[in-house]
């Protein structure tokens, strides 16, 4: 089970086998006129606009030999709607959203399980981790060939402006809380340096404040290398790192100093790698068609350190009191009762303006 296919306004990708390091050595479906997709996931992310302008974000209309369409669109009033015509069957879901006042980037996920009768749209704003979804009953399968010809655009296909790219999975895949960084990046613990991906539940780390900290959980995932998935080489010596890192662009580092305090009136302070992205503090770092990232719980969301820098650890808020929520996630295979309460991080999130003079002023 795996990402098949990835598209945006510049190429699109399908390969039966998974893309770059998601993939099989067996092909996980048959593209053909006749065979179904009867499980999997369509995930579209796109800038909304301000104003709730309608439109078709993402989407498709067959004809022959007969009706079937598919289209993931934005409504009036705030929030994203799909439609999914299956000759006489209708499926049809919906989600109200209230945006920033600015062109946000949300991350919309269709799942479908035609078996069990059952299917998901969710919308999530990656900037803050905040998740609305809605179950859809007895959704249709999906024929293959259409799916196919969607992503390597052949025929009638809406991808609309302001969307970033439409990938596909074979696989239900979670929404919510989401791994950030390389499986190599180098983690200090009390014995010393380790990679992230070699750490695991019971090891522990160094953090800042609480000196070494258990592990509570490791978690893994891997996403289309594109949108808010594509990674970013931090460089050293900005921001205290020893030796460049790669991170997705929501890993957010802790910043403190002279300079902070005096800028901002704060101690620390979080700024998003994407933030950074600048051509010297950080830059996109070139990639296959997918990534892999991994990521590490701790008991008090304390900060992790990083090739010398401090940064944030895994948050998941307090995601095990919501069974919905944490079912839908990556964490759903885990034990309820180990899972920590995070409140809200103690230090603010700078906005991009902010962090783009904060990089410029450590630069001069």
């Amino acid at each position: 089970m795996t990402w098949i296919a990835s598209a945006d306004h510049l190429e699109g990708r399908f390969s039966p086998h998974g893309l770059g390091v998601d993939r099989q050595a067996e092909p996980q479906l048959t593209v053909d006129p006749s065979s179904l997709m009867v499980r999997g996931t369509i995930m579209l992310e796109t800038r909304m606009s301000p104003n709730g302008k309608p439109q078709v974000l993402f989407g498709y209309q067959r004809d022959f030999p007969w009706a079937r369409s598919l289209s993931i669109q934005a409504i009036p009033g705030g929030g994203i709607a799909l439609v999914h015509e299956h000759g006489d069957d209708v499926k049809h879901a919906a989600l109200r959203w209230k945006g920033t006042g600015r062109a946000d980037i949300v991350r919309i996920t269709y799942a479908w399980d035609a078996p069990r009768g059952w299917g998901r749209l969710s919308l999530e704003r990656p900037e803050d981790s905040t998740v609305t979804s809605v179950n859809i009953v007895n959704p249709k399968p999906l024929f293959t060939q259409d799916l196919h010809d969607v992503m390597l655009a052949k025929g009638g296909r809406t991808l609309a402006k302001d969307a970033v790219f439409v990938a596909l999975s074979t696989k239900i895949e979670p929404v919510g809380p989401m791994p950030t960084l390389c499986p190599s990046t180098p983690i200090l613990t009390p014995c010393g340096t380790r990679t992230a991906g070699g750490l695991q539940r019971g090891d522990t780390v160094s953090t800042p404040d609480d000196g070494a900290v258990p592990i509570l959980h490791s978690i893994q995932r891997t996403v289309p290398a594109l949108g808010s998935f594509a990674p970013i080489r931090l460089r050293a010596p900005y921001f205290g790192l020893r030796r460049d890192i790669i991170a997705a662009p929501d890993q957010r580092l802790v910043i403190h100093g002279s300079d902070v305090e005096y800028m901002f009136g704060q101690e620390s302070v979080l700024v998003p790698a994407r933030h950074l992205v600048n051509g010297y503090a950080a830059r996109y770092e070139p990639t296959g068609g997918t990534v892999t990232y991994t990521h590490l719980l701790l008991p008090a969301h304390q900060s992790l350190m990083v090739a010398g820098a401090a940064l944030e650890s895994l948050y998941i808020g307090r995601i095990r009191r919501k069974e919905a929520d944490l079912q839908a996630s990556i964490l759903a295979p885990l034990d309820r009762n180990s899972l920590p309460e995070h409140g809200k991080p103690f230090f603010p999130m700078l906005k991009a303006f902010e962090a783009i003079a904060l990089a410029a002023h450590r630069a001069a």
